[in-house]
């Protein structure tokens, strides 16, 4: 079965995720920045949080590109072995070094990881080379890539998707992310992805009456958080596409 991952940031998403059993979260902060490193106590909070799916912790530990340098990677090491120290199920990590995967990088974060699952993230699609990528990534051990097929959206990169499955071949997981929205799900999932990644955030009012930062000016009316109601219509629709491929007798890829 196609499995849901929910990318959560705050303790209301912990809530959602737990209410709506979601298959998995990725914990995270900051998602309006692409999401960077959680929080320690975040972390312990997610893990204790009654009803909570597998946590997969997000590590990257600033905005930007992702070849990094010496002290940070110390930090990716640092922070992976606390994720893991708290409870975490696996860790979300990517690294770029000289427009491939830094293998140097991932190996070190699936040696501290020890049995817990790795993901390599959307710094995948920066790759200009992702079929050579997942033949790297499989030698090193990653359990699954998070890609939207190199597009701003998964839903418009549906051939690449497929593509990238193709050429996993059962060897990884493939999961599909960036801007998924209910409509598109099923399309997604009759790509051949293993799982679909959503944040499914909306906006609520939370005036700030001073500037904090170049992103964050004062008289900003809201803030972004896990909206239930939009991660309720993402389930719904996996699991209309599930109902459908059971009674035609069509299994999921996953």
């Amino acid at each position: 079965m196609v499995a849901f991952e929910l990318a959560v940031q705050d303790t209301y998403g912990l809530a959602v995720a737990a209410r709506l059993g979601v298959d998995r979260i990725e914990l995270c902060s900051a998602l309006p920045l692409g999401g960077v490193t959680p929080s320690l106590a975040f972390i312990e909070a997610a893990v204790a949080t009654p009803g909570i799916p597998p946590v997969h912790v997000l590590v990257r530990p600033r905005p930007g590109g992702f070849d990094y340098a010496t002290d940070e990677i110390a930090l990716i090491v640092r922070d992976v072995q606390h994720a893991i120290a708290a409870g975490a199920a696996g860790v979300v990590v990517g690294g770029i070094r000289f427009g491939t995967v830094d293998a140097a990088l991932v190996s070190r974060v699936i040696e501290v990881a020890g049995d817990a699952e790795v993901t390599f993230h959307r710094a995948f699609d920066t790759l200009a080379d992702p079929h050579g990528a997942i033949d790297a990534l499989v030698k090193l051990g990653v359990r699954r890539i998070l890609t939207s097929g190199g597009a701003a959206n998964a839903a418009e990169a549906l051939p690449e998707l497929a593509g990238l499955v193709a050429a996993a071949g059962g060897r990884i997981e493939i999961m599909a992310g960036g801007g998924v929205r209910p409509e598109v799900v099923g399309d997604l999932v009759r790509a051949g992805v293993a799982a679909v990644h959503a944040s499914g955030k909306g906006t609520v009012a939370d005036t700030v009456g001073v500037t904090l930062g170049s992103a964050a000016q004062g008289g900003q009316a809201g803030r972004e958080t896990t909206d239930e109601v939009q991660v309720g219509r993402l389930l719904a629709a996996l699991r209309s596409v599930h109902d459908h491929r059971g009674r035609d007798g069509v299994a999921f890829v996953g």
